[in-house]
């Protein structure tokens, strides 16, 4: 593990489902983890052979209400660490991790007439529960939930949620979709379902929404593409992968492939690497001993995003970084590379 990694130790551990566990955390040094609701942990982990592995898991706490840190993780088929956590982790075990990080999440301030509209489905729902318990417990502004499951006994956090809407009658829409227990036409999300949802709480003309999907990739592509047609702007849909697919196109090509100097500044330090296609900026820095945040590595997740303050980096494929963020400069170091000159980072 690196010198940069954090030491976490597991308080408690709670069943939310029959596949899936929440686990408090606390720092090993007692200084506080900062993090945003809607962000994730990004853990690491060894391989038998050595090998170093990162995952990561959404907060289902919320900073606002002092919270402690809490991921919830469900056990996926073939997934080596999440089988680990669910079934062996105990008590007083430690986990290193390299912080939180992500881009879904809340915009830092926002009028009172802004409406939420969150969209999950499955164990999407961890990072938008963190979310909606700080907007209904931090701010005037309403929210509306539609969650899919297949059936009530699997669903993560109902009673809380159920909890939630008592507290907040007037400000809390909630959905729930159940694909088992109702004809499939109705409680499976598709999009004559969503026209339906849309038409109550007329999601599709009113410019004072924001949309937060999560879940399966196939879900929210659908979500997205009915939701565009139906007008609603890109930067007002934010979107958490959790599950990383593979390109549904060829990758481009980069402008041009010549080597460039790239600064970087990250946690004090400041260093200069060449960099050239095909070697991505963030794998140049791993070759050189350097050891930056990352997880996914095939831009789809945001953790090793910078900010670009001089140059241009041209990325192969960007799945995460919206409008604004861009117009702000980020980048994503795992398929970014330095085009027209030298370039300088900061993360």
């Amino acid at each position: 593990m690196d010198n940069l990694s954090i030491v976490l130790r597991i308080k408690s551990i709670k069943t939310e489902a029959p596949d899936t566990k929440s686990f408090v955390l606390e720092s090993v040094e007692s200084k506080p983890l900062v993090y945003k609701s809607g962000q994730f942990l990004t853990l690491l982990f060894k391989h038998n052979n050595g090998e170093e592995v990162r995952r990561s898991y959404s907060i289902s706490s919320s900073p606002l209400l002092s919270e402690p840190l809490t991921i919830t993780v469900k056990k996926i088929p073939n997934g080596e660490f999440s089988r680990k956590l669910v079934d062996h982790a105990k008590e007083g075990d430690l986990l290193n991790s390299i912080g939180a990080s992500g881009l879904f999440v809340l915009p830092d301030s926002y009028d009172r007439h802004l409406l939420f509209c969150f969209l999950a489905a499955g164990s999407g729902i961890t990072p938008i529960f963190s979310q909606i318990k700080s907007i209904l417990y931090g701010s005037e502004n309403s929210v509306i939930l539609i969650y899919s499951n297949k059936n009530a006994f699997s669903t993560i956090f109902l009673n809380e949620i159920l909890r939630l809407k008592d507290v907040f009658k007037e400000r809390f829409m909630l959905e729930l979709l159940f694909s088992e227990s109702a004809p499939l036409t109705e409680g499976r999300l598709s999009q004559g379902v969503l026209d339906q949802l849309a038409q109550k709480y007329n999601l599709y003309k009113d410019d004072h929404i924001l949309f937060y999907l999560c879940g399966p990739n196939a879900y929210m592509r659908m979500i997205n593409i009915k939701l565009r047609a139906e007008g609603v702007r890109s930067d007002h849909i934010k979107k958490e992968l959790f599950i990383v697919d593979a390109p549904l196109y060829q990758l481009p090509e980069p402008p041009e492939r010549k080597a460039y100097p790239v600064t970087i500044h990250y946690k004090g330090e400041t260093f200069t690497i060449q960099v050239k296609y095909p070697i991505s900026i963030l794998e140049t820095a791993k070759k050189h001993g350097k050891a930056l945040p990352y997880s996914c590595e095939t831009g789809q997740c945001g953790t090793c995003a910078a900010i670009c303050s001089t140059g241009n980096v041209w990325m192969r494929y960007n799945e995460v970084l919206g409008e604004h963020a861009l117009a702000e400069g980020y980048v994503l170091t795992c398929t970014g590379y330095p085009i027209g000159g030298p370039v300088e980072l900061t993360i």
